[in-house]
């Protein structure tokens, strides 16, 4: 487990890929208190990586820094940045996707849809495109929402599929997902300090295009 940042009321860390970020066998907190050598130590998810996903990831240390990080992101006061490569050129450099998400709970799978009803939700996501190498796009994401699988569902409904995603995109590709939380940025619960960790890809493919 690599620690960018810990205190005795949050750490920030790096999100192994296939790991899930909820408090189960093997989940990110029992590996952050095996790191800790802790295996009672407090620790809580305040926010969700995709199991396949992988970077940056806050997990609070009482439960007062969790219920404070959750309420910062309710208020959209907790920003998060991801980078991704597609397959393909998004049409525009930037722009703001605005999507009608519908949570498939059988097939785990999330879909634009056209209409409102139940198990849909507005997304909403920012992209910056950073580079065009081969027909791959590398681009910079901010989400203004947190839906599951909200990135890989706006982007594949496009045509536009994560390299290395083999739920919503090309099943030949043999890397991991190329989707990486870059960027976090929070208020310190306790200290009042404004925080802000950036931590580049791991330098395999398809980051190394770029």
């Amino acid at each position: 487990m690599e620690f960018v940042y810990q205190d005795p009321y949050l750490v920030v860390c790096v999100k192994p890929p296939r790991v899930l970020s909820t408090d189960e066998p093997g989940g990110m907190p029992e590996l952050v208190r095996q790191a800790l050598g802790d295996p009672g130590a407090n620790v809580r998810t305040v926010h969700r990586l995709d199991r396949v996903v992988s970077g940056l990831m806050v997990l609070a240390r009482t439960r007062h820094c969790a219920s404070d990080l959750s309420e910062q992101i309710r208020r959209g006061e907790f920003h998060k940045e991801y980078l991704a490569v597609l397959h393909g050129v998004p049409d525009r450099e930037e722009d703001t996707l605005r999507d009608l998400l519908l949570r498939n709970k059988q097939e785990k799978k999330t879909y634009i849809t056209s209409s409102n009803g139940k198990d849909v939700q507005e997304a909403i996501l920012s992209y910056r495109t950073l580079g065009v190498v081969e027909g791959l796009s590398k681009v910079r994401i901010q989400l203004q929402t947190g839906r599951t699988h909200q990135i890989r569902a706006q982007f594949s409904g496009r045509g536009l599929p994560l390299v290395g995603d083999q739920k919503y995109g090309d099943l030949r590709d043999t890397c991991e997902i190329a989707l990486w939380s870059y960027r976090l940025a929070f208020t310190h619960p306790k200290t009042g300090e404004q925080m802000e960790f950036v931590l580049e890809p791991p330098r395999d493919y398809p980051w190394t295009l770029f």
